[in-house]
């Protein structure tokens, strides 16, 4: 059974970074073989793809809203998913999930919170 388990959500200060790890195990093939996402979730707000990397790591898409300020990598020997947060904006205040796209598997998620 695949399980996702992200990390790295904190309180930051608008303009102030951080990374979100997730790191998946269970898998039935390679790491490099499957397409993953993060998602988040603000209060009252539906849940929306934040970015996307293919398997191979150079395929990456983002939402229009963090674009030039948000990075996605992965490191497959890990079984790991990275989101690099830079340049943080009250908005982007939210629960932050892991998602494996292939298997529908969800992580139980991390909050990010950006406020002076």
């Amino acid at each position: 059974q695949v399980q996702l388990v992200e990390s790295g959500g904190n309180l930051v200060q608008p303009g102030e970074s951080l990374r979100l790890s997730c790191v998946g195990s269970g898998f039935t093939f390679r790491f490099t073989n499957y397409l993953m996402s993060w998602y988040r979730q603000a209060p009252g707000k539906e849940r929306e793809l934040v970015a996307q990397i293919s398997g191979s790591g150079e395929i990456r898409d983002y939402a229009d809203s963090v674009k030039g300020r948000f990075t996605i990598s992965r490191e497959n020997l890990k079984n790991t998913v990275y989101l690099q947060m830079n340049s943080l904006r009250p908005e982007d205040t939210a629960v932050y999930y892991c998602f494996w796209p292939g298997g529908k598997v969800w992580g139980q998620g991390t909050l990010v919170t950006v406020s002076s």
